[in-house]
This record gives structure tokens, C-alpha cells and sequence, in this order.
């Protein structure tokens, strides 16, 4: 019986490519449903709730980055890439549109996992397994206890909003990675305004003033001017 809780879906028009993934993902105990095209695969994606997506950008009734947008304005399930297309503008795109990560064709059997794991690992919009796989998230003097929504500098508790939370907590959980305004406004408002980066701005500016950040002082998160933000992973660590 398969007791892996994780479960994924493939969206991939070449069978034996298909099938080989397939293989390779239930031969790791994971819980595995395909799809063939991307209609079929947005109807799997919505009525499945999968745990994580693997994705073929050259489908024959849709462009993968056109599925990884219809993905990304409805759920945060997280999203590999894999696919032929080897340009650097091609793995920029698609990762800027939502994908967590980007691995071209060929590729070993080892690696793919590796990604997998790690994908799974530091997605907590996954689902409720995933949650339960990271307690806490630490770097420098500042913590973040996931459970019990609780933020520390030191010995100090610092009082969020629940928005203010809702954003360090999602920058925390792909610390290391910049997200760009539009993903953040995304995955904590749901929608886009032509106000949403000012509001957006002002919750940051509050984090920092509750952090006694200095204006020009990041020692948390790094704001990429134009772009968005970087929560910094320096000392990042992991509880299980």
C-alpha cells in the first residue's frame, strides 16, 4: 500500500517520458496521478489537490507557462518544471510566473528526486504534511515558530498583524529566493489593485520599524528594489 502522503501530479505529452517519472516517483512511495495535455492536467490540478506538480512547458493544446499562470492565479500547489527548452529566458519566464524550479531534459534519476524532496520540503502551501515537516525558522537573532505563530528577536516577542505574519512567514518558507511583488500580493491578498505594492510597502515598512531595523539596515530581509523581496537565509536551520 502506498503510505507516502504526498501526491503528485505529472502533466506530460510524451508517454515514455511519462511513464518513466511515474516509475521513478512511485517506486519512492509517492502517490502519482498523469495527465496528457494541459486541459486534462488543469482539471486534475483543481479537482486533486496535488502536493506538488511536475510540468512540461511544450504540451499540445497549451503552453506550460500559460498552465503555470491559470495555476498560480487559483493555488500555491508548488510547480517543477521539467522540460527540453534549455534558453535562459525560457527558465527565467517560467519561474517568474510561479515555478519553483526548472530541471531540462535529460535528467538522472537522483537529481529529480533530490528536487522533488527538496520542493516538497520548503513549500508549506502544500498542504497539511508539509506543514508538519518544519517547525521553526531561524536567522540571526530573529525566529519564527510556526505553530504557534509566534515571532522572536532574542528573548523579545515582536507583535505582527496577522497580514505583517502572513508576509514574513511566506518570505521565510523560500528564504534565500527574491519573490517578486506580484507573487507576494498573490499569495497574501488573493488579488492584484493598482494600490497592492503600496500596500504592500507599507506592511514591510511596519516589520521593519517592529523589528528596529534603521532605514538601510536589512539584516532580515532584503528588499530588491524594483523586483521585491529576499527574506535572508544565512543562518537558516530546520526542526523536525
Amino acid at each position: 500500500m502506498n503510505n507516502n502522503k504526498h501526491k503528485i501530479l505529472i502533466i506530460e505529452d510524451e508517454l515514455n517520458i511519462c511513464n518513466f517519472v511515474k516509475t521513478i516517483l512511485e517506486t519512492n512511495d509517492y502517490q502519482v496521478v498523469t495527465a496528457r495535455n494541459g486541459a486534462e492536467g488543469k482539471t486534475i490540478g483543481f479537482s486533486h489537490n496535488p502536493d506538488l506538480i511536475v510540468l512540461d512547458l511544450g504540451l499540445p493544446d497549451i503552453d506550460g507557462c500559460n498552465l503555470i499562470q491559470i495555476f498560480r492565479e487559483k493555488v500555491g500547489t508548488p510547480i517543477i518544471v521539467l522540460s527540453a527548452r534549455t534558453n535562459e529566458s525560457d527558465k527565467v519566464k517560467a519561474l517568474d510566473l510561479g515555478a519553483n524550479d526548472y530541471i531540462t531534459k535529460p535528467f538522472g534519476t537522483n537529481e529529480l528526486l533530490a528536487r522533488v524532496r527538496a520542493t516538497l520540503r520548503n513549500n508549506r502551501f502544500a498542504g497539511i504534511g508539509d506543514r508538519q515537516l518544519r517547525k521553526k525558522f531561524t536567522v540571526q537573532d530573529m525566529s519564527i515558530e510556526y505553530e504557534l505563530r509566534r515571532v522572536m528577536i532574542g528573548k523579545t516577542e515582536i507583535k505582527l498583524t496577522q497580514t505583517e505574519y502572513n508576509i514574513l512567514e511566506l518570505l521565510s518558507v523560500h528564504a534565500g529566493r527574491v519573490l517578486t511583488y506580484s507573487e507576494i500580493i498573490k499569495k497574501i491578498w488573493g488579488y492584484s489593485d493598482s494600490g497592492s505594492i503600496k500596500k504592500l510597502q507599507v506592511n514591510m515598512a511596519n516589520i521593519r520599524k517592529k523589528f528596529g531595523e534603521r532605514p538601510g539596515e536589512y539584516r532580515y530581509i532584503l528588499n530588491e528594489l524594483g523586483i521585491g523581496y529576499r527574506m535572508n537565509a544565512e543562518s537558516e536551520k530546520e526542526e523536525q
